[in-house]
Order: structure tokens, then C-alpha cells, then sequence
């Protein structure tokens, strides 16, 4: 479904496209797991935008909090209305592989699973009327009292059995020390196309016996959950350390900066627009057409590795003074009927679906898709999905530089024996910026 006309149809289409945006929120998610429960963080009601979740205080952290400490979870959305929504959560715990770990709501929560969502206010000065919401974990109804992967989901009050959302979030004890490092040069080539990864986790003091067999390290690139790693055994133990080294799993496409794009003046336009028009009752950025990078030299630009930031030039409160906006993408690039091209980014919920797939518009020659957006400024890539593939790939459209300043988040689970569960023991974190 094309849902981009020709330039000359602008005004119509300008008037129409949110409702075949919400439209195309259905999701086909070919990026997680082929069995199992779908646990992506995602959205599934028209209503709902620009969920964010993250450790609070720090914005451009991985939502992770530490067991015991002061960390707290900061979840906000919005919905699209003119008057608040009763809305509830309820949390799940899962295991290392995202599924549900079995355990009961009493062995991982102190208080009931279930809470009122009660912080909430009203847009200002916008052309969109939204209600912004906000949740933290934990807070006085509900505590985690384990470690791991935690599901929240969200749900109206009068229809519990409908979410209208749900994020991720972990939960670490911090007990072990994790090295990474990255670095250009890999098993595969010397400084082309590709990252290698090596990790060192310090098991001395964390009462594991086996860290060979007990273990399972799990590397991720950049928030993309289509390419994650995952690595049940080390190479090598070396006294308490466990070496992950010298692995094909830990070899990543290096990919490219991120493009970038701001839409936080509805005034003039910020990076990346080219141009901004107002059609009842949305603003409309035109970004600037994207060009093929994969031929190009390497081109440094400090990005935030896929996240957005909401912002409004004119305000100190972006989270109700941001208004809403359609932003139009569009990629040069060949028709192709044999690969699917999808925008990634935190703004996409990092799934690949119908509301990030590009379609390829033949009146224009361009590769288009449009999207409501809250104002600020976003991160991007171009991701190609061949047939019957499950992750994507920058080589075609982005190019693989092993010069990319690429952010490498890994997690350490631990299951001891006899429990039921996958315990986050630890966390580390590199990029490879020289």
C-alpha cells in the first residue's frame, strides 16, 4: 500500500494521510523471535505516540536499573485526545530470551501487579491535542525484587485484556565487571567493512561454578534487536574470567552513522527539512531526499546511535509543548521487488513493520513513507531485508565503514541451579570511536 501520491495530489493527501497512517499500525514483525510471545516493545492502539523508555536522569542511557539502588525507570507516551484516559499497567518477568520466565507476580514484584497511571497533563499551545503521560519503576505500588527482563504493558482501565502498549526495561544486580571493547580490525577483514567485539566478564566475586556452562552473554548494536547476539559458552576461562573473543557472533557489518533529522521549529527548518507546509490540521516537514551512501567515503558525525530527543525550539517542556507533525521520507534508490527497505531508529520501536517499510512510489522514482511525528530531533538509518530474512542489513543503501562510531551494549544472565529464572548479573557497554 502506497500511501505517498504524486506531488501534484499534495493537498488532498495532505488532509488524509494520519488516518492511512493509523492504518497501516498493524504490525508484522519479522525482526523477533520465529516462536514465542511477541515481547518487542510496541504500540497497539492509533491513539498512542512517542513512547520512551529509559533510565531517568539520563535520556540516551539503556533503560537498565540497578537492583537495590536509587535508579528509577522513567516510561512516558502520549495519546492523541482531547481528555485523559484511566490507564493501568502490569508488569511480567521474562527470561534472558524475552519470554515469560514462569515465575509468579510474588516472586519478582513487592506490591500488586497491577497500578494506576496517575501523572499525567494536557498539550499547550499545539495544533494536536495530546494528554502526556508518565509511569516510573519502581514507585510506591510496585517494586521489582529480581533481577532480569522485565515487560510492562499498558492497558485502559475499562479493558484489561487490550493493551494499548508495552515496553522493555531491565533489572541488574551489577555483581560482575564486564569489559568491551570493539575495534575495527576482525577475524574477517583489517579495517574494511566490519566490527569485532571482545568481552571479559569477572565472575570472582558472583558465586557462580560454572561459568563456562552457567552463563549467557547476549551483544546488541545501536538498540537493534535484529542482529543480537547471543553467546551461551566463552572462548576461554582464564581463573574467574570468562573470555568472549575471536567468536563469528561477535563479528557485526559496521554499518554507518546515522542520518539525523530536526523538526524542532515549526518556523524554519532544521537539519535534514527541506521543507515545512501547513495543511489543516497537521504541519508537514518534507525531509530532504536520501541519497545511496554505501559508495561514499567515510564521513564522521556525532549521533546518538538510532534514539530521538523531543524538543520545541520555543519551550523549556517539550513533553506536552512539542506539537505533532507529518514527516515525509524519502529514500533514491532503485525499485526492488526482490528486498524490503524499513526505516530504523527508536522512533520506529526498532520493529520491522508496515508503518517503518518504505514504499517504492513510481510517479516519483523515490522510495516514501510518511509518519506522525512529536517535533525533535531523530535519528535514522535505511535497513534492506532480503526475501525470507529476519534481521536487515546496511550494505546496500548505508555502506559498512569500520570507521562508524557504533554503541555495543552486552548483558550478562546467570541461571543458578534450580531457579527458574535468568538472573541480569551484569552490563557493559563500548563504542569503538578511536
Amino acid at each position: 500500500m502506497n500511501i505517498v501520491p504524486a506531488r501534484t495530489k499534495r493537498s488532498c493527501y495532505y488532509t488524509s494521510v494520519v488516518p492511512a497512517i493509523v492504518m497501516l499500525l498493524i504490525f508484522v514483525n519479522i525482526s523477533a523471535s520465529a516462536q514465542g510471545t511477541d515481547t518487542m516493545t510496541g504500540i497497539y492502539d492509533e491513539s498512542i505516540h512517542t513512547l520512551q523508555v529509559c533510565l531517568d536522569g539520563y535520556p540516551f542511557a539503556p533503560a537498565v536499573a540497578v537492583l537495590g539502588s536509587s535508579d528509577i525507570i522513567n516510561i512516558q507516551f502520549d495519546q492523541i485526545a482531547e481528555d485523559r484516559e484511566y490507564f493501568r499497567y502490569s508488569l511480567s518477568h521474562c527470561n534472558a530470551n524475552w519470554q515469560p520466565s514462569g515465575l509468579s507476580e510474588f516472586e519478582y514484584l513487592d506490591g500488586f501487579n497491577e497500578g494506576t497511571i496517575d501523572d499525567y497533563d494536557f498539550s499547550r499551545g499545539t495544533t494536536v491535542h495530546y494528554v502526556h503521560y508518565s509511569l516510573t519503576i519502581p514507585n510506591e505500588q510496585v517494586t521489582p525484587t529480581v533481577s532480569g527482563n522485565y515487560l510492562l504493558k499498558v492497558y485502559p482501565e475499562s479493558d484489561p485484556d487490550t493493551p494499548v502498549l508495552q515496553c522493555r526495561f531491565m533489572v541488574s544486580e551489577g555483581t560482575v565487571p564486564v569489559a568491551v571493547e570493539a575495534a575495527g580490525q576482525t577475524d574477517i577483514d583489517f579495517n574494511n567493512s566490519h566490527q569485532q567485539v571482545s568481552i571479559v566478564v569477572d565472575t570472582e566475586n558472583a558465586g557462580i561454578r560454572d561459568p563456562f556452562n552457567d552463563l549467557l552473554v547476549t551483544v546488541q548494536q545501536n538498540g537493534r534487536l535484529d542482529n543480537e547476539a547471543a553467546l551461551p559458552h566463552p572462548l576461554k576461562l582464564v581463573g574467574a574470567r570468562a573470555h568472549y573473543e575471536h567468536m563469528m557472533p561477535l563479528i557485526f557489518e559496521a554499518g554507518n552513522e546515522y542520518r539525523r533529522f530536526e523538526t524542532v521549529s515549526t518556523s524554519y527548518p532544521g537539519m535534514g527539512v527541506a521543507e515545512i507546509e501547513y495543511f489543516y490540521p497537521y504541519y508537514h516537514f518534507t525531509l530532504g531526499t536520501d541519497e545511496r551512501r554505501d559508495s561514499e567515503s567515510y564521513s564522521y558525525d556525532q549521533t546518538q546511535h538510532g534514539r530521538f530527543f523531543v524538543r520545541e525550539y520555543d519551550s523549556d517542556n517539550g513533553a506536552t509543548e512539542a506539537d505533532y507533525g507529518v514527516v515525509h521520507f524519502s529514500l533514491d534508490y532503485p525499485d526492488s521487488q526482490s528486498a524490503m527497505i524499513f526505516l530504523d531508529g527508536d522512533f520506529t520501536l526498532r520493529r520491522f513493520d508496515d508503518n517503518a517499510r518504505m514504499t517504492f512510489n513510481p510517479e516519483s522514482g523515490l522510495y516514501e513513507r510518511s509518519m506522525l511525528l512529536k517535533q525533535g530531533a531523530y535519528n535514522y538509518q535505511y535497513l534492506i531485508v532480503p526475501p525470507g530474512a529476519r534481521r536487515g542489513y546496511t550494505a546496500g543503501i548505508e555502506g559498512d565503514k569500520y570507521q562508524t562510531v557504533n554503541e555495543y551494549l552486552v548483558k550478562v544472565y546467570h541461571r543458578r541451579p534450580g531457579e527458574r529464572y535468568d538472573r541480569l548479573i551484569g552490563i557493559g557497554m563500548a563504542n569503538n570511536r578511536l
